[in-house]
């Protein structure tokens, strides 16, 4: 085995752990070790760190910037579009009865990466409603870069699994030096608004109440009592009448006080918590 760059402890994997933990809620397993060792050491070398004691003790002191390079390297940004379409095809139906009742419809895509789902929520709201629907998608995520790139709208065409339709209709083809890449059109683009938002922050900066949630394959990285801790909010931004939309493997039963599951891995409030929004929605 080629020796390692960088000395690599079992200290310094178990501060890493709890550092993330604190910050992000992220929860890693000992299996995960060597993606850590992977993942960091490029915030390493970037910081001209001489060893991972000295990035853990010297670059990651309170109030530099490099607390956000330690996030980025260590979060998780796997999606596509329309990833699980069941969700989409159950989000147009909500949107059909959403829309008949008048007042603005408030979406959020919690954990956006790199920007294909609330993009796909996007394309839904305009396929089901039309142009210029009473709609706001809010789509955050603690990685910065990530959102950068979800911004930009910028996608590889060979990567992309839609169709010809929907390309043709949500897209602008790249050319010249930007051939092989696809942008999202600007009134896809609109309807979205991207901000950062770390799930453990006390305080949410979003329009609320919340008609839905999408919140998938986020959990998972979380242990039971962040998980806990991230429902019992969401629960409290929700409408009454609104959907949680998780990821496949993700099943809440330690959370029922807060939500009950109403079909293949969506969720809406417990009768409970529903009543306690209305309360709150009727004394504003």
């Amino acid at each position: 085995m080629r020796p390692r760059e960088f000395c690599f402890t079992e200290r310094d994997f178990e501060q890493v752990r709890t550092l993330i933990h604190e910050l992000a809620g992220i929860s890693l397993s000992e299996n995960k070790r060597e993606l850590v060792y992977s993942r960091l050491t490029r915030r390493l070398r970037a910081t001209g760190a001489k060893s991972f004691e000295d990035y853990l003790r010297n670059h990651l002191k309170e109030g530099t910037s490099e607390w956000e390079g330690f996030i980025n390297a260590l979060t998780t940004n796997l999606t596509s579009f329309f990833r699980e379409s069941h969700h989409f095809e159950l989000l147009a139906q909500q949107l059909r009865r959403l829309v008949a009742r008048g007042s603005p419809i408030r979406l959020w895509c919690s954990a956006c990466s790199t920007g294909e789902e609330p993009y796909s929520m996007a394309m839904t709201v305009l396929e089901t409603l039309g142009p210029n629907p009473p709609v706001l998608i809010q789509a955050t995520d603690i990685d910065t870069q990530v959102l950068a790139l979800a911004e930009e709208g910028t996608y590889a065409a060979e990567n992309l699994t839609l169709s010809e339709a929907r390309l043709h209709r949500f897209f602008h083809k790249g050319v010249g030096k930007h051939s092989g890449s696809v942008r999202i059109r600007p009134e896809v683009r609109r309807l979205v608004t991207f901000f950062q938002l770390n799930l453990l922050d006390t305080h949410w900066p979003l329009h609320f109440p919340l008609d839905a949630i999408f919140c998938r394959n986020v959990m998972i990285y979380f242990d039971k009592d962040t998980q806990y801790k991230v429902l019992g909010a969401m629960a409290r931004h929700l409408d009454p009448e609104g959907l949680l939309y998780a990821g496949h493997s993700e099943i809440f039963h330690h959370a029922r006080d807060f939500f009950h599951l109403r079909g293949k891995t969506v969720y809406q409030l417990s009768p409970r918590t529903a009543l306690g929004m209305v309360n709150q929605v009727e004394q504003r």
